[in-house]
């Protein structure tokens, strides 16, 4: 379930973990509209994640109804929230102007938001508020992203945030903690297991060929931050080791533009490969036949241009943005193949495309499915069962010597039904340890 939201009480403070805006079916986005379950003005700071929108898409309503306190965050965090935040605002401000309603927040307000940031770097300790301390791990899901390790009233409770897909391409594989009273565990994944990611580029190259083969239009719908960059990082290889030709690729989306921009800025976060890479002289961003079409009337003139071809577009779940203008043109031809590389969720048009729908409706006109539909799970920057296993039995490591913390419960979150029972039920039979799935506005009590 997308709509990260926590709030973590002692006598003295109340912490807010993550501030996310709920996105699927047109049932759950509803909730975004709703009041909060706690009074914003009473919130004593925000502690944040990462940037995706169902972990910072509500701040700016956030503040509008009343929160004052400081929002902690990795540097880059900050940076991508503030995109985020600003495209969110345009778009919600067209659809708000269509529908005649008022739109859920203004740039206005994405700029109290990012006034009450404050950066806080990974493994540097740090104050909340009273009585309770924060240290950011890195999660290894996007740039800057982290598990928040909190330590509240002699309790330490760990959040894993959404934990990457190791090994990444770009990023460092997400850290393992090993002792905590609590953990919160994210299970987007809970009841799959990808293909391993090192084939990802295999597999991309097998695809592109076979578009060339046919003369076709590759349509790649694309999350702008984190999986457009491991995209243009696997295409800069193939080209440049002549595994494919330069045929032009097109990175139709603004934000993907920015955020690009953004991550050039942080090469100090990158794994060791990406960065012996960056010094050797590679520019990992840029190769023969890329084009940036960030203006609309660049991203019209991607149609003259005669195939093979390849468009990377947002958005992820083809909810909107430019690749659904893509969709409807190129959909209905046999020779054109769409690839899917993002988790697609119950309701979107994109998991109707995977799951192998023959008719859409895409800008209010129904389309004839006769494209290729692929999908590569292995780009999901989400860790599989395997993985999140793997995590989850770092806490259960002997001490040797040391005063042992014994791990008393864990909290099963963040996914749909199937995929948290999946986990909590494989959690209590390899684990042996109580696990909770908590409901939206459940309370509980951490003794």
């Amino acid at each position: 379930m997308t709509g990260v939201n926590y709030l973590l009480e002692t006598e003295r403070v109340k912490i807010l973990v993550d501030c996310g805006l709920f996105q699927g079916e047109r049932e759950l986005e509803k909730k975004n509209s709703e009041s909060f379950a706690y009074l914003p003005d009473q919130i004593d700071a925000v502690i944040v994640s990462h940037s995706h929108l169902d972990h910072v898409g509500r701040l700016p309503q956030l503040v509008r109804a009343g929160f004052r306190g400081k929002i902690l965050a990795t540097p880059p965090t900050i940076d991508f929230t503030r995109l985020i935040l600003e495209d969110s605002a345009h778009v919600l401000e067209e659809k708000a102007r269509k529908a005649g309603v008022a739109p859920l927040f203004a740039k206005l307000d994405v700029d109290e938001v990012m006034r009450r940031f404050e950066s806080v770097d990974y493994y540097q300790k740090t104050e909340v508020a009273s009585g309770i301390s924060l240290t950011f791990h890195d999660a290894g899901h996007i740039l800057g992203s982290a598990i928040m390790e909190l330590e509240a009233d002699g309790k330490k409770i760990v959040f894993s945030g959404d934990l990457g897909n190791p090994p990444a391409p770009l990023l460092r594989p997400p850290d393992f903690i090993t002792s905590a009273d609590y953990v919160l565990v994210e299970s987007t994944y809970g009841d799959k297991n990808h293909e391993p990611p090192q084939q990802c580029k295999e597999l991309i190259e097998n695809v592109i060929e076979d578009v060339i083969a046919r003369q076709g239009v590759l349509l790649i719908p694309s999350f702008a931050m984190e999986r457009t960059q491991q995209l243009l990082y696997h295409l800069n290889d193939l080209v440049e080791h002549q595994r494919i030709p330069p045929i032009p690729v097109y990175i139709d989306s603004p934000l993907a533009s920015r955020i690009t921009e953004v991550y050039k800025k942080y090469p100090q976060y990158y794994n060791k490969e990406t960065i012996f890479k960056i010094k050797s002289g590679d520019d990992i961003f840029k190769f023969p036949g890329l084009h940036f079409t960030p203006t609309t009337k660049e991203s019209k003139k991607i149609n003259e241009v005669t195939p093979p071809k390849i468009i990377i577009a947002g958005s992820g779940m083809s909810q909107g943005g430019r690749i659904v203008h893509h969709e409807a043109r190129y959909l209905s031809d046999p020779q054109n193949t769409l690839l899917a590389v993002t988790y697609q969720a119950e309701g979107t048009l994109g998991k109707l495309l995977v799951d192998g729908a023959k008719k859409v409706e895409i800008l209010d006109q129904e389309v004839e499915v006769r494209a290729r539909i692929e999908k590569i799970s292995g780009y999901s920057a989400h860790a599989d069962q395997r993985f999140l296993m793997k995590w989850l039995r770092n806490f259960q490591k002997p001490c040797y010597g040391e005063p042992c913390q014994a791990l008393k419960k864990i909290f099963v979150v963040q996914g749909e039904e199937k995929a948290i029972k999946t986990l909590a039920g494989l959690i209590r039979d390899e684990l042996g340890i109580e696990v909770d799935i908590p409901s939206i506005g459940e309370t509980a009590e951490l003794e």
